[in-house]
């Protein structure tokens, strides 16, 4: 690269002139440590210029356009042809003869901005920040290097586009810490609304597809939705009154925007000019109501697709006094939406599974073998909240001869379909051996040794009670399982020590048994540790608090389970942190 040489023979200087001013420009340069070179050829300083981003240019002593750069040219708009070889006062840069004038005679730099086009060729954009600096050599001011401080446009726009890019990653991390922190679809529906205003608009609606709804992208329009969450801007709450609230159900009519994003699988914007256009765009006459009632001008929906199927609609709505949806909000709540959706598939996921595993273990535990009539029984089964799934924990009673019944109570270790379907396993062979009629030890023992041998199967505590009113006896045995409670007229609760041995599975055995009086009036008591574990615990405190609880030792056993469940069992104020089974059983009076 050569100063003056044009590329395209529009005039210049000659080449040892052109080293001169460049050397005299990377001498200013350097005095300003934008760049040095160790070299003493020019040339990379000059290609360096070249390329800046920003507008350089340099006039000699006699203020005569020596070079420009390509940026300063694209910045400017002025052409090379029409400043290279010519005075400044001749070209579009006259009125800043003066300042230029004033750097030379005094050697100091100068800034200011270009004003009203004044002098003749092509005009320069006013408002330019231009910055005119002395350059030097052998002790004399030998010209002046114009610097552009704005950028050009193309470098406007790319940081413009950075920004933007900047700004969407930043909400979607935002995104991702505040929208599915549970594996609750109402929750995950509740933080995407709760999220979207008013950072993205001043209403929001999310509609769920029914979970039995054939969902397939662009599958036909006007399909029944269920709401599952709604917010607003507090100016438009009053017209929440006339939307569909969360729990009712919402169906998108043909025409309107949802069934035309539905139709299309991608986001739809939509400025209404008239009443009768946002009534058309409405899902229903209640919305467009609503919609009047706050004053909506721009709406935005977005179909929430995962895994190819749309499993709901997010709308968001904007009034006059905000800015109306443009392409750039589509793309950026359409990254916002797919992630969502996926969080609601998740949880829509979980809850299917947990709602298979919750069905199993309640049809499981709906029939348990029928005692003697000379024992009262009473159970309960009691699931997780929303944060863990249905465990392994059963309860079962089996009617064995002489008038003895043998209780059970047991705890797969784990939860899901998986730990209720090992459930069944147990309790069916469970009902095997103790039909052999063998002493509680040794059906441990046999259980052991059956569970052990499949190795899929997931270890389980075990308590057995063998109950024997004709003879007044308690017979236990425990496969690492928390002790029975014994509670009677007049005295504390009791907590059974029973010789304890390693859970079923195991392969170890060395199971023990233990007797007690079984005496009128007394009640037995199995549970599983749902009942009493509180997370960070010790289960020893646990223990001493349903030791210490006085529990109605007359009347109903109902009565008796409730007493426990207030008593020990979850706070009421949140959900469980795991399953709860319990079994009372009590002798009858004979007549």
């Amino acid at each position: 690269m050569r100063f003056g040489h044009d590329d395209g023979g529009e005039g210049g200087t000659t080449a040892g002139a052109d080293r001169a001013a460049l050397a005299a420009a990377a001498a200013a340069l350097a005095a300003t440590g934008a760049g040095t070179t160790d070299s003493d050829d020019p040339d990379p300083i000059g290609e360096l210029i070249d390329v800046l981003p920003a507008g350089v240019a340099l006039l000699d002593a006699d203020l005569r356009w020596r070079y420009l750069n390509p940026a300063f040219t694209t910045v400017t708009g002025l052409r090379r042809a029409d400043l290279l070889g010519r005075p400044a006062g001749a070209t579009a840069f006259a009125g800043a003869v003066a300042t230029l004038g004033r750097v030379l005679a005094d050697g100091r730099d100068r800034e200011c901005a270009t004003g009203a086009p004044d002098g003749p060729g092509p005009p320069v954009p006013a408002g330019l920040r231009v910055r005119y600096r002395p350059l030097g050599s052998g002790g004399r001011v030998t010209g002046v290097l114009v610097l552009v401080l704005d950028d050009p446009e193309p470098v406007q726009d790319l940081r413009h586009e950075l920004a933007r890019a900047r700004t969407r990653l930043a909400l979607l991390e935002a995104a991702a810490e505040r929208i599915g922190t549970t594996l609750d679809v109402g929750t995950t529906c509740a933080e995407l609304a709760a999220f979207a205003v008013p950072r993205l608009a001043e209403l929001a609606t999310v509609d769920v597809q029914p979970p039995d709804a054939d969902a397939r992208t662009g599958r036909t329009p006007g399909r029944r939705f269920h709401r599952a969450a709604l917010d607003l801007a507090d100016g438009l709450r009053p017209a929440a009154d006339r939307l569909p609230r969360p729990g009712e159900s919402v169906r998108h009519r043909e025409g309107s925007v949802a069934a035309r994003a539905l139709a299309s699988g991608v986001a739809v914007l939509l400025a209404p000019r008239t009443a009768g256009e946002l009534a058309g765009a409405a899902p229903d006459q209640a919305s467009a109501a609503a919609y009047r009632a706050a004053g909506v001008s721009s709406l935005l929906v977005v179909p929430l697709t995962a895994r190819g199927r749309v499993v709901g609609l997010l709308t968001l709505a904007r009034t006059a006094a905000s800015p109306g949806f443009g392409p750039d909000d589509a793309v950026l709540v359409g990254d916002l939406a797919a992630r969502a959706a996926t969080g609601i598939d998740n949880a829509r996921r979980y809850s299917r599974s947990q709602g298979i595993a919750l069905d199993l273990q309640r049809a499981l535990l709906s029939e348990p073998g029928h005692p003697h009539q000379n024992l009262e029984l009473a159970s309960r089964y009691l699931p997780s909240g929303a944060s863990s799934v249905v465990g392994g924990d059963w309860y079962e009673t089996v009617r064995l001869p002489f008038g003895r019944t043998l209780l059970v109570m047991g705890d797969v270790m784990g939860h899901g379909v998986e730990a209720a379907v090992d459930m069944s396993s147990y309790r069916a062979t469970l009902r095997d051996v103790a039909g052999t009629d063998l002493p509680p030890h040794r059906i441990l023992r046999q259980l052991d040794t059956v569970i052990a041998a499949n190795e899929s199967a997931r270890p389980a505590t075990c308590l057995l009670a063998l109950a024997d009113p004709g003879r007044g006896r308690w017979t236990f045995s425990s496969a690492g399982h928390l002790p029975p409670a014994l509670i009677a007229p007049g005295r504390p609760t009791e907590l059974l020590r029973i010789p304890t041995g390693p859970p079923l599975g195991t392969g170890l055995g060395g199971y023990q048994q233990t007797g007690r009086d079984l005496l009128p009036g007394e009640t037995l008591l199995l549970y599983t540790d749902g009942l009493v574990e509180r997370r960070g615990e010790d289960i020893d405190v646990s223990l001493a608090r349903l030791a210490a609880l006085r529990l109605p030792a007359a009347g109903s056993l109902d009565d008796l389970l409730d007493a426990a469940l207030r008593g020990v069992g979850p706070d009421t104020s949140g959900p469980a942190e795991d399953d709860i089974a319990v079994l009372a059983a009590r002798p009858r009076q004979r007549p």
